[in-house]
């Protein structure tokens, strides 16, 4: 279970959303992240596709990391680091899927500006509560 409670009481930073704005977002990103995944795998292609599905599951894996250790570590160091390194796994699955359909690449963007914005209030919540 997500403890929001102890999240709401940390010093925020300057556009923080409010808390019932997360369910919707990641609600409507899933979705297009595995629309995305979808028409990529559909896609024929002349080369290989395995650096898009390491770098796509690569950003699965370290998308699935981050709430742990944000909400049941509270650490908020080590879930900088994971949204870090999940931005640069998202950026090179966009860069791996737009050879194969810029389609598929344009729908993982809104993932990629909400995770960079997560890593915005990941460090800001850093540099308020340190």
């Amino acid at each position: 279970m997500t403890d929001f409670n102890w999240y709401t009481e940390l010093n925020q930073p300057f556009l923080s959303p409010p808390t019932w704005v997360f369910s919707p977002v990641w609600l409507i990103l899933y979705i297009m992240i595995a629309s995305s995944l979808i028409i990529y795998l559909a896609k024929k292609y002349d080369e290989s596709k395995v650096n898009g599905y390491i770098w796509f599951f690569a950003q699965i894996i370290l998308n699935l990391l981050w709430s742990p250790a944000f909400f049941i570590l509270k650490n908020l160091w080590f879930s900088f680091s994971i949204v870090v390194l999940l931005d640069i796994a998202v950026y090179f699955t966009i860069k791996n899927f737009f050879k194969v359909s810029k389609f598929a690449a344009y729908l993982l963007i809104p993932y990629f500006l909400w995770i960079l914005f997560a890593t915005y209030l990941n460090f800001g919540l850093i540099a308020l509560n340190y």
